[in-house]
């Protein structure tokens, strides 16, 4: 599972406050919260966070941050954890605190609550239509710039798995390589000649690409837009000595049938680009 640390999540926050506070703007009000501030900065405040549509909950640590980096103060009472399933009209947390504060940290909150809730609820309907078989869903690194690791957390959230991380730390020979390295084989002999500790994955598109990278011996293939029967045939002919990982057009339509030939994977960027932001909202209440 891919976790961002604690000061990778601060510095998001931080970078995403700073947009609303004006920061790095030419003001006369940087640093200011110019309607919050029409509050009796004495004002003490409790509000509810409610969820508008059933959904997977991810992003808690960015909530929490975004409130305290602004008052170590507020305090939060969560009644969901991230991976939960949660419905509308649900409350999730309870927010009590300075009123100034609380309102001037609710949109960054929010932000990253409903883009990371919106990728773990993404991510599970795919996983839900896999669960019967023995394959599991990967992500890409199709996400939004500066949130790749945030995002590969809500995968693991919604009951994904993540693929590498990055450039740097697995091997992915895919059809321009090849085509630039002269052939599969060439590209893997140099791979393992640089880069002897890790894993090496190759694209192929057919048959006799694929018997190349088995020749090869490489890690995992990935079958790139390939149909089911030949995705059934792939299957036969690795007979579980390499994994295999089907990628290209990944729908929640098609998933299922593609699943059942047998891959080890599906790998889909559907997850973490194809999502639509969780309507959540947050709301002051009475205190006595």
């Amino acid at each position: 599972m891919t976790i961002p640390s604690t000061s990778e999540i601060q510095n998001q926050v931080q970078q995403a406050l700073n947009e609303d506070l004006g920061s790095d703007a030419n003001t006369d009000f940087k640093n200011c919260d110019v309607t919050a501030s029409l509050i009796p900065d004495s004002k003490e405040s409790k509000a509810h966070l409610i969820c508008r549509e059933k959904a997977v909950l991810c992003g808690r640590n960015w909530v929490d941050t975004a409130f305290n980096l602004l008052d170590n103060n507020i305090q939060i009472t969560w009644f969901f954890h991230d991976g939960q399933e949660i419905n509308n009209n649900d409350v999730i947390c309870e927010i009590v605190g300075n009123a100034r504060h609380i309102l001037t940290a609710e949109r960054t909150a929010l932000n990253f609550l409903q883009t990371l809730s919106a990728t773990a609820t993404q991510t599970s309907l795919f996983a839900k239509k896999i669960e019967s078989t023995n394959c599991k869903i990967l992500d890409t690194r199709k996400t939004i710039p500066g949130l790749r690791l945030a995002q590969k957390y809500a995968v693991t959230c919604g009951g994904g798995i993540n693929h590498r991380v990055g450039l740097y730390d697995m091997v992915l020979i895919k059809e321009n390589h090849i085509h630039a390295a002269g052939s599969i084989t060439a590209a893997v002999n140099k791979a393992r000649e640089n880069f002897k500790r890790l894993k090496i994955e190759v694209e192929v598109e057919n048959i006799n690409e694929l018997q190349q990278a088995i020749d090869c011996k490489v890690d995992r293939v990935l079958l790139d837009n390939m149909e089911i029967p030949m995705l059934k045939e792939a299957v036969l002919l690795t007979n579980k000595e390499i994994d295999l990982e089907a990628s290209g057009n990944i729908t929640l339509e098609t998933i299922h049938s593609i699943a059942e030939t047998g891959v080890d994977y599906i790998s889909t960027g559907a997850i973490t680009k194809n999502i639509n932001a969780i309507d959540f909202s947050l709301r002051f209440i009475e205190t006595d």
